[in-house]
């Protein structure tokens, strides 16, 4: 079986493709298809922005498609960034930017109130139908940026429990707790069933 992973973001895609490997599946990227562009993702959540990302890629190529759309929500700032998370500090901010911006906003806010989670929507379409599949991941956000591994917000997000940032993680230790490998989890458990059936 052909997917086409749904993204132009590098990191994304690299990361879809370890958590796929082992499978059936021959992983496609954007880069195969230079002609393609993505959809603005303009939806109001991650489930309707990745459902657009996947249809439209899907339409494009004919393959089966798989694309995500993943955040930061952060209770104190009641769910920012949110579907705004690429582009928190502005449409070309880099990953840097937004974590500067994200510390600067908590600055005053005490340890034990800057909890926060990574959501994952990954949405999958085919010519038999879509599905959608969601992952998360709970903690906090740390003081100062910590850790050279990953991407995004990873530096500053400590995972509940370990304490530690998903950027001291390894590549091997993220994915096997991400919100983006939950969802992928349960993709594979629902295609492997379907499969079956």
């Amino acid at each position: 079986m052909k997917l086409v992973i749904a993204t132009k973001n590098r990191s994304k895609a690299r990361e879809l493709g370890e958590l796929l490997k082992g499978l059936a599946i021959v992983v496609l990227s954007l880069s195969d298809f230079p002609a393609i562009t993505l959809p603005p993702e303009d939806a109001t959540t991650f489930r309707e922005n990745a459902l657009k990302k996947a249809r439209s890629v899907f339409e494009a190529t004919g393959l089966p498609s798989l694309a995500d759309d993943s955040g930061l929500v952060v209770d104190a700032l009641d769910g920012a960034p949110g579907i705004y998370s690429a582009r928190y500090a502005g449409e070309s901010a880099t990953d840097e930017d937004n974590c500067r911006k994200l510390l600067a906003e908590l600055a005053d806010v005490a340890p034990e109130k800057r909890t926060a989670r990574f959501v994952c929507a990954l949405a999958y379409k085919d010519e038999r139908g879509e599905e959608v599949f969601d992952g998360e991941l709970r903690g906090r956000i740390a003081a100062s940026a910590r850790g050279e591994n990953g991407f995004g917000y990873d530096p500053v997000f400590e995972i509940e429990g370990l304490w530690r940032t998903s950027a001291e993680l390894s590549g091997d230790e993220k994915n096997a707790i991400s919100h983006r490998a939950k969802a992928l989890k349960r993709f594979q458990t629902w295609l492997a069933g379907r499969q079956l059936g």
